[in-house]
């Protein structure tokens, strides 16, 4: 006869959907919350809840945030004949941090990845078609250099290259394969800087 897991096994497999976290882990992180921080456990419950019923996607860059419209997009401050294209709100996060780019961005969500079920549409190519006609003057691509992130690259220079905008490519600094997540920010800054047309 066989039983169902405990909630304490529930809760453990459900910690390992978080990536770099194993079971080892996520029963080390489980113990921890139960026997010293039952409060800390209970703010993170709540935040979490709360996060995943108030944050979304920007109706102009795609980015996560709580607004219909992101803080960046709204910003006078920013360039709008700028836009950065990046494959996730991680990426914006690292390029902010690094404290060089102040023109507007557009987040993919993802590379194409036939494979995987992600085409044009999925990644927003549609919307991204869209605002290239919308004032934009310089298009950068700011996406990894792994296979998908290459394809991608060239089906986005391919689809605004007739909108007639700069398209140019960050280039010094980031690792071929890599992420740019992962990049510390003087990397990317020299990246950003160094960037070349397309």
């Amino acid at each position: 006869m066989s039983t169902s897991p405990t909630l304490f096994a529930k809760v453990t497999e459900a910690f390992c959907c978080l990536p770099g976290v194993g079971p080892k882990t996520a029963q080390r992180m489980l113990l921890h919350l139960l026997e010293r921080d039952r409060d800390g456990g209970q703010q993170l419950s709540n935040l979490l809840a709360d996060a995943l019923q108030q944050i979304h996607h920007c109706k102009g860059c795609r980015n996560l945030t709580e607004l219909e419209v992101c803080e960046i997009c709204t910003d006078q401050r920013r360039d709008p004949e700028t836009l950065c294209i990046v494959e996730s709100p991680a990426d914006v996060l690292a390029i902010e941090q690094a404290g060089i780019y102040r023109g507007r961005y557009f987040v993919l969500m993802g590379t194409l990845s036939p494979i995987d079920g992600r085409g044009p549409a999925e990644i927003g190519l549609d919307q991204l078609a869209n605002r290239g006609a919308e004032g934009i003057r310089e298009v950068i691509l700011a996406v990894s250099t792994t296979v998908e992130g290459e394809a991608t690259a060239h089906y986005v220079a391919e689809l605004l290259r007739p909108l007639g905008v700069t398209l140019t490519r960050i280039a010094q600094g980031i690792p071929i394969g890599g992420e740019l997540e992962f990049v510390d920010g003087g990397t990317l800054s020299h990246a950003l800087a160094g960037r070349r047309p397309v």
